[in-house]
C-alpha cells in the first residue's frame, strides 16, 4: 500500500531524503527487553479486544523475537526466533466446545505499522500453530509461528514498528479429526484501552551515524504511528498486506522520486542499480509440455506429522503443474451482501514423468528407543483439483479467497532400515487406499483424499495476502494414514507392522507453495519464471 506523499519537513529530515522502501512481513512486535551483543531481544505481552461469535473478551498478545541491533542503508534487517502467542479467555473455549471440538489450529495475521521519519509502510505478520487440544475450562493458548521476510529501507534513520490490528483464524476439529459445522471461526481483534505506548515494538537504527537502540520502550516522537494508525477502531481492522508498495519518497532538493527498495527476499544493493535476480535454489526440473493460456507450474514443500511416531516428515520440493479455470457458477448462492467468484483448477504432481513426489526420507524412533528410516512417495491416484472461492464483501468491497485442494495420495514405501539393518518390504509396499481427509464439502466431492485448505486475499488489487493460487503461501489440513498392503518379501508379511507403526488419524500437514510461474510465453514473467518458464520461486518448508 502507497504510504502519503512527501510533506513538510525539517531540514535535518530532508536532507536525509527521508524515503522508506520497508518490505516486511513475520516479525517482532514488542518493546526490547533485553540486548545481547549484537541483537535487539523483543519479549512482551499486549492487552487486546477480540470479537468472539460470543461477544467482544479481552485477550493477550505475547510476541518474542530476535532483531539485529542495526544495519546500514539498504541491509536487510531480517527477525528470527519469531512466535506470537495469542491467549484467548474461557468464552473463546465455550464457542469451540459448542462445535464438539476436540482440537484446533490457528493462524494470526498481525498488522504492522513502520515509520521513519514522516514516512510510513504497513506490513502484516503470519504465523501457523500445531494442533492444540481445547481445554475443558479456562483460557485457550495459541502460538503461531512463520518464516520472516526481511525488513530494509533506503535512508538512514530510526525505523520504529507499532502493533496494530490482529486477525485469529480458527480450525477446529472433532475427536475423530473430523471438521466442525462451521469448519472455521474468524476472530478480529485490537489493541486495547489500556495498552497504550506498549504497541511501540521497537526501534531500529539504520545509519552509522544513528545511535543503537536502548532496550527500553523507545523515546515518544510525533513522528510514531499511534496504535490505531492502522486501524480504524476495535475490533474488525483492515489489515495491511504483507508486501508493501513504499511510500513516495522525496530527494534532497525536495521533488519526487521513485522509491528504490528492492523486493522481498532480495537484498538490497547501493540504490544506484535494480538488484540482480537470485540464483534459483537447486530444485527438480518442473516443465510443462504443450502449455495452454492457462498453465501455472509451482514447488510446493511441507511438513506432514506421523503422530504414531511423535514426529513430522519434511516432505520435499514437488513440481506442481496446473491448470487454471475459467470462472464459474459458484455451487452455492452466495450471501445478499456479497459477490461470489468461483474458479475450479486442475493439477498434477510431476517427477521423472511420474505424477507423484521426489523420494523423501524419514527417521522415526520406533516405540521411542527403536531408529527406523524409510524412504517414501506420494503417488497421485487420481487428479488434483483445486477450487477458489473469492467473495467480495458489499460493505466495504474487501475481498476473501478460500481454496480448498483435494488431493488423492497413496503413500509408498520403498525402503526401511532398523537400526541401520535393512528390512525388505518388497517392491508394493503402499497404503491399501489414499490418504483421507474429512472434506469440507463431502456431498460434492465424496470419496477418499487429503484436504488442504488456505486463506487469502488482495490488497490494493496487487498485493497478496495468504494463500491465492497465483501467489502461494501456506495450505494446511489434517490427514488419516490408511493401513498398509502389499508390505514384505520371501513370504514374510509386513503389513501389519507398519500399519501398527504408522497408520491412524489426527496427522497435521502443512504445504507451502512457491510463487506460480504463467507458463505461457505471452504471460512469461522474469520475477516469477525461469527462462525456460520453470518456477523461479522455490519455497521453505513451515512446520
Amino acid at each position: 500500500m502507497r504510504g502519503p506523499g512527501p510533506t513538510t519537513r525539517s531540514p535535518r529530515v530532508r536532507a536525509r531524503g527521508a524515503t522508506i522502501a520497508a518490505f516486511v512481513a513475520l516479525a517482532p512486535l514488542l518493546p526490547a527487553s533485553a540486548v545481547a551483543v549484537g541483537t535487539l531481544k523483543v519479549d512482551t505481552a499486549l492487552s487486546y479486544v477480540c470479537a468472539l461469535p460470543s461477544g467482544q473478551r479481552p485477550a493477550t498478545v505475547r510476541i518474542t523475537a530476535t532483531f539485529p541491533e542495526r544495519a546500514s542503508v539498504g541491509e536487510e534487517m531480517r527477525p528470527t526466533d519469531v512466535t506470537t502467542t495469542v491467549e484467548l479467555p474461557a468464552g473463546a473455549v465455550a464457542d469451540l466446545t459448542a462445535l464438539k471440538a476436540a482440537t484446533v489450529r490457528a493462524e494470526t495475521r498481525l498488522a504492522v505499522d513502520v515509520a521513519q521519519g514522516e514516512q510510513r509502510a504497513e506490513a502484516v505478520w503470519s504465523g501457523t500453530s500445531q494442533p492444540v487440544a481445547v481445554p475443558a475450562e479456562g483460557p485457550l493458548v495459541l502460538t503461531t509461528a512463520g518464516d520472516v521476510p526481511f525488513l530494509t529501507t533506503d535512508a538512514p534513520g530510526e525505523l520504529t514498528l507499532v502493533a496494530g490490528a490482529l486477525a485469529v483464524d480458527l480450525a477446529p476439529s472433532t475427536a475423530d479429526g473430523a471438521a466442525t459445522a462451521p469448519a472455521s471461526l474468524s476472530v478480529t481483534c485490537a489493541p486495547g484501552p489500556d495498552a497504550g505506548e506498549r504497541t511501540r515494538l521497537v526501534t531500529l537504527p539504520v545509519g552509522a551515524d544513528v545511535p543503537t537502540a536502548e532496550p527500553t520502550s523507545p523515546p515518544a516522537s510525533s513522528a510514531v504511528p499511534s496504535p490505531s494508525a492502522s486501524s480504524s477502531g476495535p475490533p474488525t481492522p483492515s489489515l495491511p498486506p504483507d508486501r508493501t508498495t513504499p511510500a513516495g519518497p522525496e530527494t534532497t532538493n525536495g521533488a519526487s522520486g521513485a522509491p528504490k527498495g528492492p523486493r522481498v527476499g532480495r537484498r538490497a544493493d547501493d540504490g544506484t542499480a535494480s538488484p540482480a535476480p537470485a540464483a534459483r535454489p537447486a530444485a527438480p526440473p518442473c516443465l510443462t509440455e504443450n502449455p495452454t493460456p492457462t498453465s501455472l507450474s509451482a514447488y510446493v514443500t511441507g511438513y506432514s506429522n506421523v503422530r504414531k511416531q511423535k514426529g513430522a516428515s519434511l516432505l520435499p520440493v514437488s513440481c506442481m503443474l496446473i491448470e487454471q479455470g475459467l470462472s464459474g457458477e459458484p455451487p452455492y448462492p452466495p450471501p445478499t451482501d456479497e459477490i461470489h467468484f468461483f474458479v475450479p483448477s486442475t493439477a498434477n504432481l510431476s517427477y521423472q514423468g511420474r505424477k507423484q513426489t521426489p523420494p523423501f526420507t524419514s527417521t522415526f524412533l520406533s516405540f521411542d528407543f527403536q531408529p527406523v528410516t524409510a524412504t517414501m512417495v506420494l503417488e497421485q491416484a487420481g487428479p488434483i483439483t483445486i477450487e477458489a472461492l473469492l467473495r467480495i464483501f458489499m460493505s466495504d468491497f474487501s475481498n476473501s479467497t478460500d481454496t480448498v485442494v483435494r488431493a488423492p495420495l497413496v503413500l509408498r514405501v520403498l525402503d526401511v532400515e532398523v537400526n541401520g539393518v535393512a528390512l525388505d518390504v518388497g517392491p508394493s509396499c503402499r497404503t491399501a487406499e489414499p490418504l483421507t481427509s474429512a472434506d469440507p464439502d463431502p456431498s460434492r466431492h465424496p470419496g477418499k483424499h487429503l484436504v488442504l485448505q488456505g486463506k487469502g486475499r488482495l490488497v490494493n488489487g496487487t498485493d497478496a495476502v495468504g494463500y491465492l493460487l497465483s501467489s502461494g503461501g501456506p495450505l494446511t489440513g489434517e490427514t488419516t494414514i490408511p493401513a498398509f498392503k502389499g508390505c514384505g518379501a520371501d513370504g514374510e508379511n509386513l503389513d501389519r507392522l507398519l500399519t501398527a507403526s504408522i497408520s491412524g488419524p489426527g496427522n497435521y500437514v502443512k504445504q507451502t507453495q512457491g510463487q506460480s510461474c504463467a507458463v505461457d510465453p505471452n504471460a512469461w514473467n522474469p520475477a516469477e519464471c525461469t527462462e525456460d518458464s520453470q518456477p523461479l520461486v522455490i519455497p521453505k518448508p513451515e512446520r
